[in-house]
């Protein structure tokens, strides 16, 4: 097979992408108390605009998806007004943006959230461990409430009006954040997933929910705008394995595939000590998946190439390489060394070690 240079133009749908290099989404926690982007994020953004795409931070798509301290939102006008600043500075520099629409279920706690907000999930198990707070620090995650059918209806809806609020902020298009053990994955697993009820026990039920909402929402934007992350095998956020897991999205891709979703995204955490993705079932997946299909993992440059020319990506997720280095893309066709970020100051407030990395 012909080498395809990771630095080509792609098209992706509707999409005109300048090369196959993805910034992956990655939390950066800059928004303001309300969930308002701020400046820097738009400064931050933009200077990564060489990727052929950039899928945003988590943004959750009401008071309720809302779990982390600083986490930017899409469901009121200040935070569309805020997003307008974000994508206007992505596309003057010429790059294409999807905000990654993020619920995370479970993984909350009240004071993160907005007032008026609920912690719920498919079922009442709390999540084990602590999450961080700005005005409470460390704390236990609390037990969430068990969503009722009024409940998984109103989110569904909640998940339509962050599209639509998403395509009116300027963005290209969106993803569904079904991955890292967030609400999505949650209906997926039979382990937080403990229903008796149409969204519960068999495989067809837990992935009703993640399709109904990707239907839902491919036919208010377009499926062309509308892209997913999963990561089966994935340990985040409290998911563990289950005898189920290829079944269960093989079933889920091809339920995808006929909603018309413009591309598939596998989180493969392997680097990061998670079970190996099988070869064998990412090649069925692949196979079942008829649009753009990428991985997202812990890429460079040779391993990059290497998996577009096996035809095994189409495109190539990348994470952390982009956070000290703006302009990764320009660093990768030139051979040139990458910077080391800054781990301290991933999370923190401020443009320092966020928006004040330079260019090599």
């Amino acid at each position: 097979m012909p080498a395809i240079s990771l630095f080509a133009p792609y098209t992706m749908g509707p999409h005109t992408l300048a090369n196959r290099i993805v910034m992956n989404p990655m939390t950066r926690c800059r928004a303001d108390a309300g969930g308002v982007p701020t400046p820097i994020m738009a400064t931050y953004y933009a200077q990564r605009a060489t990727a052929g795409l950039i899928i945003t931070e988590g943004v959750a798509p009401s008071a309720n998806g809302r779990g982390y301290a600083r986490q930017p939102g899409l469901w009121n006008a200040p935070q569309i007004a805020g997003w307008k600043t974000v994508t206007a500075a992505v596309k003057a520099q010429g790059g294409v943006i999807f905000a990654q629409v993020m619920h995370t279920g479970r993984v909350s706690h009240p004071a993160n959230m907005p007032e008026g907000g609920r912690i719920i999930a498919p079922s009442a198990l709390a999540l084990a461990g602590q999450m961080y707070s700005d005005a409470e620090g460390m704390q236990d995650y609390p037990v969430p409430s068990e969503m009722t059918l009024a409940d998984i209806a109103a989110t569904k809806a909640e998940f339509v009006t962050a599209a639509k609020d998403a395509i009116a902020a300027g963005f290209d298009g969106i993803e569904l954040h079904g991955a890292n053990g967030y609400l999505l994955e949650q209906f997926l697993s039979p382990h937080t997933n403990q229903r008796a009820d149409a969204y519960g026990g068999s495989v067809a039920n837990r992935i009703k929910f993640v399709v109904e909402v990707a239907r839902d929402v491919a036919a208010a934007i377009g499926g062309d705008k509308v892209g997913i992350r999963l990561s089966p095998y994935g340990m985040a956020s409290g998911m563990t394995p289950y005898p189920e897991v290829d079944e269960t999205y093989l079933a889920l891709t091809k339920a995808l595939a006929e909603a018309g979703l413009v591309y598939l995204h596998i989180a493969n955490h392997a680097a990061m000590g998670n079970p190996p993705i099988p070869a064998d079932f990412l090649n069925a997946l692949h196979t079942a998946w008829p649009r753009t299909f990428f991985l997202g993992g812990s890429f460079d440059l040779a391993s990059g190439q290497a998996a577009v020319d096996a035809g095994e990506s189409d495109l190539v997720g990348i994470g952390r390489a982009f956070i000290a280095n703006p302009d990764l893309v320009a660093r990768m066709k030139a051979g040139l060394p990458l910077a080391a970020m800054n781990p301290d100051a991933l999370y923190s407030h401020g443009p320092a070690g966020y928006c004040d990395y330079p260019n090599a």
